[in-house]
């Protein structure tokens, strides 16, 4: 295990950024080995906030490489965009995005270490490439970054709230309004392990919508996330009474029969991490959702 010492000098703030600063990894590097409690001060674990002192004596322990072991897969993928920073993937409904129990194979990092050779290793071995995430039975855009720099722009931007996701979603009940705000904190919830709730002390969720078009005891959105918690759309639908259609989850039994909940990641845009070109894409719903609406329409 190779041991880098440095010496804190004249260096002032947090102790990931000075790092950043002195030694040849990035930030958010740094910062997965402060986590993972490989980095000491005089001797004692810290966090990523710690403010360094003059004097300071910084050990970072950098475990050895390990082997990737997730296998390539060659897995239909639908790329909408690819350059050598950045590449936009079109999800299919009904596919996980990483590895995790349960789900070793047939995920798109598993599809994307085939079709695409070079990806960001930010996020180890499980998630390479991955910047953020949808959840399995949500279909639509991802970004994926190529390289540890194109990582470090677009989780940025995502952190600061300048990229753009937008999602079309089906839900239950018709909408009165046509715009609504949902700023409620999302935590894991207490009652199931499994799922996600409005809590008290959760971490700060923000979903703006608005309302496309108006069925029979249904209502089709267009929402904007703020933050990206997990489940956050279909947690905030459910707490404002109106859950997605088809969601197994958190929304009612009866339902509309589809391949899981009707959620669509449309829109994507974010700033091009090398060429500070704003980009925006955009992708079709699913057939199975179309033909929903379209059976929506005519009974209504």
């Amino acid at each position: 295990m190779e041991q880098i010492n440095v010496t804190i000098k004249d260096e002032k703030g947090r102790i990931d950024k000075v790092l950043s600063e002195r030694v040849s990894y990035s930030r958010s590097q740094i910062q997965l080995w402060l986590k993972e409690q490989m980095v000491t001060v005089n001797g004692e674990v810290v966090r990523s906030n710690y403010k360094v002192k003059n004097g300071d004596e910084v050990e970072i322990k950098i475990p050895e490489p390990v082997e990737l072991v997730i296998e390539a897969e060659d897995i239909p993928l639908t790329v909408v965009y690819e350059d050598q920073d950045v590449a936009v993937i079109d999800k299919p409904q009904g596919m996980v995005v990483h590895p995790a129990a349960g789900h070793a194979n047939g995920t798109l990092v598993n599809a994307l270490m085939y079709h695409i050779k070079d990806l960001s290793s930010i996020n180890g071995v499980i998630r390479p490439g991955i910047v953020h995430r949808i959840d399995k039975d949500t279909s639509g855009l991802l970004m994926v970054a190529k390289n540890d720099k194109a990582h470090e722009s677009l989780a940025e931007q995502l952190k600061e709230k300048t990229s753009v996701r937008k999602y079309l979603a089906l839900v239950h009940g018709e909408i009165g309004h046509d715009k609504g705000e949902i700023d409620a904190p999302i935590g894991r919830s207490k009652a199931d392990r499994k799922m996600q709730d409005v809590i008290e002390n959760g971490k700060p969720a923000v979903t703006h919508f608005e309302v496309v078009e108006r069925f029979k005891d249904y209502t089709l959105i267009e929402l904007q996330l703020e933050t990206g918690r997990t489940h956050q759309i279909r947690v905030h639908m459910k707490y404002i009474g109106h859950p997605v259609a088809g969601d197994p989850l958190y929304g009612p039994r009866r339902t509309l029969k589809g391949n899981g909940q009707f959620l669509h990641a449309k829109t994507l845009g974010f700033v091009h991490p090398t060429t500070g070109e704003y980009m925006e894409f955009n992708s079709p719903i699913p057939e199975v959702f179309e033909k929903t609406l379209e059976q929506l329409r005519n009974n209504h």
